[in-house]
């Protein structure tokens, strides 16, 4: 079983582009490597450019992103959201949603995907 997620940076209007993330999505991997490894604006849409995939980080010998464009899948590109409460929607079943906000921060919501709890903001572990 997977640990899905969806990561984005926020536009100057406020709207958010995403992706899609497959595996691993909890805060003390995805959020990690995402606080490490993309924390300038460039580096964020560098990863959310590549659109969808499976992992932020592959493994020590190939610490990058896997987008499924990669491996020739379509239909992968990113999804852009016009505000918050259309990014933090539970159609689409990931367990977290990051975004990387205006102020160059990460924020880490835990979706609750599995109780009527709304989505609440959560620590990204050091």
């Amino acid at each position: 079983m997977s640990t899905r997620s969806r990561i984005g940076y926020q536009l100057a209007d406020e709207s958010i582009l995403s992706v899609y993330n497959h595996f691993d999505g909890y805060p003390e991997f995805t959020g990690k490597h995402l606080v490490e490894r993309y924390n300038t604006r460039a580096a964020v849409r560098e990863l959310i450019d590549g659109g969808d995939m499976s992992t932020v980080y592959d493994c020590d010998d190939n610490p990058t992103a896997v987008h499924y464009a990669t491996r020739g899948e379509t239909d992968v590109e990113p999804r852009l959201d016009m505000n918050d409460d259309s990014y933090l929607s539970k159609a689409y079943g990931e367990e977290y949603h990051y975004v990387y906000t205006l102020d160059g921060e990460w924020v880490c919501y835990h979706m609750h995907q599995f109780t009527d709890d709304r989505p609440e903001v959560i620590t990204i572990p050091a």
